[in-house]
This record gives C-alpha cells, structure tokens and sequence, in this order.
C-alpha cells in the first residue's frame, strides 16, 4: 500500500540533525521565548529578505493574531478565497470580522484575482490571499487592487515556503505573512508551530505583545493577546528543516514533473501553474469525474489519497448563520467536490511514484 503522506520518511531524511537539535534545546533548560527561537526567526527573516519574523504557536494563530493586530474587528470586512481551509476565515471571524469570499480560477485552484475588486465596499479593510498547494497567487493583481483601495493585505502561506510569484517569495509582499510549520508542510516542525513575518517595525513589535498575553512588561497587558508563542525545541528543530528546505522542496518538485510527465488520462485533470509562479507542491491536486468512485479504485489499487477540501468554509456548517449556499462560488464548489490529491512527500520512493502513475492512468 502506497500511503498518502509519510512523516517518518521525511524524518528519517535528517534523523541525526533533528535529534541533535531537539536535545540541544531540550538540554538548555530554556524552553518558551529564548535563544532558539531568537536564531530561528532571524534565519527565516533572512530567508525571505524579510525585517522581521515572531514565532507563535500555529499558523492559524499567526492568521488571528494578524488580523487583531491591523485593528480590524466587528463592522469590517475582509476578502477571503471561497475555497480554501477553514484555518484563513477563522482568523478573520475570532476578531469580529466578516469574511467576504471570492470564488476560484479554476485552473489553479486558487483564488481568483479578477473576482476581488467586485467583492470591496467601504467596509473591507483587508484582502487575504492563500497560496493554496504550494503555488502562489497572482500577487501582481492582488498587490495592484491592495493600493488602489487602501487594503491591507495578510498573506497566507501555510502551504507555500519556498514558492514564488515574479522571483519574489511569497510571504514577502504583503503587509504582513502568516505561516504554518505544521509537520506535513514543506517546512515542518515536529508538532504545530507558526509565525509571521512583516517589514513593519511597529507591527513586529505589536505581535511580539499579542502573542505573549498582549504584555511587553511582565503583569503589564496592554491588550487583549494570546499565549501563543513558538517553543524553544520546535525552533531548534525548524532550522534543520529551514536548512534543507530548498532539497526538500526540490525533491516533491521533481515528484510532481513525473507525475505531470507520466499521467494521461481524460478522466484526470491536471491543475495548470501560472507562468508567473513557482510551485512547491505542498499537496499535487487533480479534478476528476468522479471524486469517490477514483479514491477508491486508486485505494482498491493500493495508493491512499485524500480530498482538499471537501467542504468550502462558505458553507461550513459553523458558517451557517452567513446564509451562503454551494452555489454562489460555483468554481469553488466544483473544486471541492472534483478534487483529490495524489500521494507526494519527501522520501517517496520512486517506485511508489511510478506506479501512482501507473494506477492513476489505468482509471
């Protein structure tokens, strides 16, 4: 049986290096807020070309604290991709906000750029693109629409370390960036963990509050904040993963060339990069016929797959008081009931790559 994902394989990549760095912490008797995470978000600054970087506990965190943190709360609007994972509209709905959704390309999957601008009235205060899969969005558009508008724009790019829109990374454009270190994630910590990255003194320095009770002083809470802060062992073990992040990414790279090399079917639609974009291949999704009926004869065939997502946050069941039905983003409600993703991580063996191929153009 060919799994869907393998987070021991991945592991077993740089067993001795995330040891080492996991007893090195464990060893310091300094847990919370200390050299670890200092030196981490240094480095990932640095990555990116970015000013500054705070550690938090989730990416889901860093989307709320992101949210909080730009004064946008109950009366405010922000525009958010119909589809995607529910993680990008709770940031927005745990501040008071209002989500206002604009539905897919349907040939990327993401977030549809030319649908934005018809979605802003005079409450919107923010556009919070998702670099869905591991591709990034049309940063170009979304950038342009952002000025002309005075918005604010909060990146989400929980699934994207390492892509790029124009040669830019993404993470690095917006007004601030929220990442997850989920362990499935190109860059993966060994638990949850998260961060967000801005270029804006004041706004570094504001998350740096909220993530910790909302207090710079000790007993002194200027703002209603979170304990949410990125612990001491999951930063030692994020700069191994930081530093092999472009082999890792490199490697689900050369996993998607094969697939998008060797499958031919009709039934399975590949999903298209844009030519101004770079792909990381957090997930490799294809649109099918029919959704159950190719799960399970790729399972009957011995390969696991999985569904992203399966039910848009539009019509999430804890949503249902926003009284949107399936089919106001028809793009995103045929996505999220075409849509499955292929087995692809750092390990795979190439066997198990060939024979993904093999099964999946037999259907």
């Amino acid at each position: 049986m060919i799994e869907y994902t393998s987070l021991l394989q991945n592991y077993n990549l740089y067993k001795e290096e995330y040891e080492e760095a996991a007893l090195r912490a464990l060893r310091s008797g300094w847990y919370i807020l200390g050299p670890e995470l200092e030196s981490f978000e240094e480095q990932f600054a640095s990555y990116l070309g970015a000013k500054h970087c705070i550690g938090v506990n989730s990416g889901t965190d860093a989307l709320i604290l992101a949210v909080r943190a730009l004064g946008i709360g109950p009366g405010d609007e922000v525009i958010v991709p119909a589809g995607t994972y529910i993680a990008s509209v709770l940031g927005v709905t745990e501040n008071g906000a209002e989500p206002v959704y604009a539905d897919s390309d349907p040939e990327t999957l993401l977030i549809d750029a030319d649908k934005i601008e018809g979605a802003i009235t005079d409450k919107t205060k923010a556009i919070l693109p998702v670099h869905l899969y591991g591709q990034a969005c049309d940063m170009t558009k979304i950038m342009d629409i952002a000025k002309r508008h005075g918005l604010y724009v909060i990146e989400d790019c929980a699934q994207c370390h390492g892509s790029k829109w124009n040669g830019k990374l993404t993470g690095t454009e917006g007004t601030v960036s929220c990442f997850s270190f989920y362990p499935t994630k190109p860059l993966g910590a060994l638990g949850d963990a998260g961060a967000l990255v801005t270029d804006d003194d004041e706004l570094a320095d504001k998350l740096r509050m909220l993530r910790n009770y909302g207090s710079r002083v000790k007993y002194v809470n200027e703002s209603i904040g979170r304990n949410s802060r990125l612990d001491e062992v999951q930063a030692a073990v994020l700069k191994v993963g930081l530093k092999h992040l472009f082999e890792t990414n490199g490697i689900r790279i050369r996993i998607a060339e094969k697939y998008l090399q060797g499958i031919h079917n009709d039934k399975v639609k590949l999903t298209l990069t844009d030519p101004n974009a770079t792909h990381v291949y957090h997930l490799f999704p294809v649109i099918v016929d029919d959704q159950k009926k190719f799960q399970d004869y790729l399972l009957e065939n011995g390969v696991k797959t999985q569904v992203h997502y399966p039910i848009p946050p539009y019509v999430a069941e804890c949503y249902k008081n926003h009284g949107h039905k399936w089919e106001d983003f028809p793009n995103a409600a045929y996505i999220a009931q075409h849509e499955v993703s292929l087995p692809i991580y750092s390990g795979m063996k190439d066997e198990d790559v060939q024979e993904v191929i093999r099964v999946v153009n037999g259907y």
